[in-house]
């Protein structure tokens, strides 16, 4: 070879396996010429002594050592294999039904095997290919009611250093139980050796301890937790430590977390765990603190007295509390998280990395030649070069393909788009002034290109994993408090975009976070105003359609076109009058981006509304066609002499009138209300108000109209029977009741959605509690 390997060269694996066979090839030609001599196995030196009672002792000259697969790790204590290398036939009677009972817990029938061959000792030997041996295959079973017996008693025919025994994977029997999440077995077999969880499985690399955490079996990893003696046993680094401290925070064991961060503080500055703390709002949801804050600067701080909070909480304030006694700077960087990687589309990065490239070299020629040019014509002919140069390299390295894809958030497009329009209008300013052939404005022209274009292509280093605005972004309100309570100044940071965190929760539609403007008093105007890299103010990021999870809670796409407005009205009030007409990037208004971004939900909402509308209008009909039929054909009849009905002195009879004739308005006014609602000219402001109302009016009055309807034909059987038939008429009432019953529970949620979005609008915003001054924060 004409160089040497490096690290991480892919020939060198390849090398490595060419070396290894040449070395077992001469290894097993030296053995063949009796140069070398094998080692005896353990079967081999057993059968010497047993003779003809031991089944395999015959066959022991087959078994060849040297091919086993356990000689690539540096572990010596691994099971013998040769039962599973030997004959066949012994396999299958002495293996296989040893496999069959350990898989079933049996330990009946293990243990006639384990005593049949007790003088080759059984449970030192693997009886699957993968090396597991018996305390492998019950470790990892899914018969909780046998395991623990079987188990117990298996160990008792053990010796502390065959619990030790690894598979070809280097897992314990401890560790298999570990990952299966069975505690009773690891308990077991924790007491018979305690250092079974200082022996890594999983390759050699994962402790048990993290395997129980990775898999998510929370009281198998708390038992070898306290076992662990506080991570600082065997085979405990500052690296797994810190895998192990991440998972725990990511499937909820703070408690752990907690305890590994109290004795090892500096593993929880590099910031990854208060990234998973930040996008993990449920985790926080349980906090309901009993605290106030006392004014200093803009945010106060003042010990909390919880009530009651959640496990995530006081590992928040371990994390955030230590990081706070680092350096600014160091704080900041946590913050910050690291930079992005290039951002493109999936499989172009490498275009963007060509572009940037191919920009700076023909920059760096270009700036090289042209002060060496003093006659005009040649300036325009080396910027025609130029220009043509970079346009036929740009074109082949953006494809056709390239064409298809979006320019938000891809650099490759974006520089394409750079290099496109800033080389065309350097040829045109150059020819449309080449009349004045002065060589200094054309060297002008050129050097401010020069300029232009490595300004705008030195896309400089973004940071989308900033705690903050992550946590600002699925709402995580408590996380946020947690932190800006002890460093006030954090409600100033603004992202790569220049927006805050109050900017994001307006985007994503999070009101508890944007309430939190209210608490800062008059310097909530230096907030508001503030424009990201497109122009736009938080109106304008209210005027946006939000995603549609943001709006999940909300029933149907009229009420959900409602919310939408009451956001915007809200930060209408909020933002200075002055910024409420400003003109973003794209030369649009607040308000005329908000009716652009919402054309189709308008429609959705007027398609959903109308459908609503005209289903409650047929049951509303059908209602008022029968209590309206039902007052002319009382109960009893009408008395054929003067028309009176039958029974008029009847108390019964007269609810049953009175009961049908408010059935039958009732009825009359939600048909009139769903029809208001299918003639309604469905403009913007009419979702805010006008319709919810009338949708709840015909709802409300349906539900009435039903229930009076229930009523009528209840109270009439109580008009025909008497006496001892009176029965009759109760047992029928308790029926009766049973579709006013599906009604309330079928329409629901719908009557709750339309009522909170029309009547509890308000309680959205302005809370009541200011959480960052006040006592008693509700949040």
């Amino acid at each position: 070879m004409e160089r040497d390997l490096r690290k991480g060269e892919p020939l060198s694996l390849f090398l490595f396996i060419l070396v290894v066979e040449a070395l077992q090839m001469a290894i097993l030609e030296s053995c063949n010429k009796g140069i070398f001599k094998e080692i005896p196995s353990q079967m081999e030196v057993q059968s010497a002594s047993t003779g003809e009672q031991n089944p395999l002792s015959q066959h022991h000259q087959e078994i060849n050592m040297s091919s086993t697969s356990y000689a690539d790790y540096p572990r010596i204590n691994v099971p013998c294999e040769d039962l599973i290398r030997g004959p066949k036939q012994d396999y299958f009677k002495i293996g296989v039904p040893l496999y069959e009972a350990s898989i079933k817990c049996d330990w009946e029938a293990a243990k006639y095997i384990l005593d049949k061959y007790k003088e080759i000792e059984l449970v030192k030997y693997s009886i699957t290919e993968n090396g597991e041996t018996v305390l492998h295959i019950a470790a990892s079973a899914k018969v909780p009611e046998k395991v623990d017996d079987f188990v117990r008693n298996l160990v008792k025919k053990m010796k502390k250093e065959d619990l030790e025994l690894v598979d070809k994977n280097q897992n314990t029997a401890l560790y298999l139980a570990a990952t299966a999440g069975n505690i009773e077995i690891v308990k077991i077999l924790m007491a018979n050796n305690p250092i079974l969880d200082t022996i890594p499985g999983g390759g050699g690399h994962m402790m048990p301890l993290y395997a129980a955490v990775l898999f998510g079996n929370k009281d198998v990893a708390r038992y070898l937790y306290e076992c662990s003696n506080g991570l600082a046993g065997d085979g405990w680094n500052p690296h797994n430590r810190g895998w192990l401290l991440e998972k725990c925070v990511e499937i909820d064991m703070f408690d752990v977390a907690q305890e590994v961060v109290k004795k090892y503080p500096e593993l929880g500055r590099s910031g990854i765990l208060l990234g998973f703390l930040a996008r993990k709002p449920h985790a926080f949801s349980k906090a309901l603190a009993k605290s106030g804050i006392r004014a200093n600067s803009s945010v106060g701080s003042k010990v909390r007295t919880p009530e009651k909070e959640s496990e995530a909480l006081p590992l928040l304030r371990i994390l955030w509390e230590d990081i706070l006694t680092l350096p600014k700077r160091k704080i900041d960087s946590i913050l910050r998280g690291p930079p992005d990687t290039i951002r493109s589309a999936d499989g172009w990065v490498f275009q963007a990395m060509q572009l940037k490239e191919l920009i700076s070299e023909q920059l760096e020629e270009l700036e090289n030649t042209y002060p060496n040019e003093h006659r005009a014509p040649q300036l325009i002919k080396l910027v025609s070069r130029y220009v043509l140069k970079m346009h036929g390299e740009t074109r082949n390295i953006m494809n056709e393909e390239s064409k298809k894809r979006t320019s938000k958030g891809d650099q490759a497009l974006e520089l394409e788009k750079i290099i496109s329009e800033n080389t065309a209008k350097l040829h045109e300013d150059i020819h449309k002034f080449k009349q004045r052939a002065e060589e200094k404005f054309l060297h002008g022209l050129i050097s401010n290109h020069i300029t232009f274009m490595r300004q705008a292509t030195s896309l400089k280093e973004t940071y989308s994993s900033r705690v903050m605005f992550i946590a600002a972004e699925v709402g995580n309100t408590n996380f946020l408090l947690e932190l800006i309570r002890r460093s006030p100044d954090l409600i100033w940071k603004v992202n790569d975009n220049n927006q805050t965190i109050f900017h994001v929760a307006v985007k994503h539609r999070h009101a508890v976070i944007y309430n939190l403007l209210y608490g800062i008093g008059s310097m909530k105007d230096m907030v508001t105003p503030l424009r990201d890299s497109d122009g736009n103010s938080m109106l304008h990021l209210a005027a946006m359609s939000t995603m549609k999870k943001n709006l999940e809670d909300v029933s149907g796409a009229a009420l959900q076109m409602q919310r939408e407005l009451l956001w915007f009205k809200e930060v209408e009030r909020m933002v200075p009058p002055s910024y409420r007409e400003r003109l973003n990037n794209d030369g649009l208004t607040p308000r005329e981006l908000f009716t652009k971004e919402h054309q189709d939900l308008i429609t959705q909402g007027e398609n959903w509304m109308k459908a609503t509308a005209s289903q409650c209008m047929v049951v509303a009909t059908l209602i008022a066609t029968i209590v309206f039929a039902a007052a002319f054909t009382v109960p009893g009849g009408y008395n054929q002499n003067d028309g009176i009905p039958m029974f008029k002195q009847n108390l019964s009879f007269v609810s049953f009138v009175v009961a049908d004739a408010i059935s039958l308005f009732l009825s009359s006014a939600s048909i009139l209300t769903f029809l208001s609602i299918l003639t309604s000219r469905y403009a913007e402001r009419d979702f805010v108000k006008s319709l919810p109302m009338k949708l709840t009016f015909g709802l409300a009055t349906l539900f009435l109209s039903i229930g009076t309807m229930m009523i009528t034909f209840s109270v009439s059987f109580f008009v025909l029977y008497h006496k001892e038939m009176k029965w009759i008429p109760i047992f029928i009432s308790l029926f009766a009741v049973t579709p006013a019953i599906l009604y309330v529970a079928l329409q629901y949620h719908l009557l709750i959605d339309v009522f909170r979005s029309t009547y509890g609008a308000s309680y959205l915003f302005k809370p009541a509690n200011q959480v960052l001054f006040y006592e008693n924060p509700k949040y």
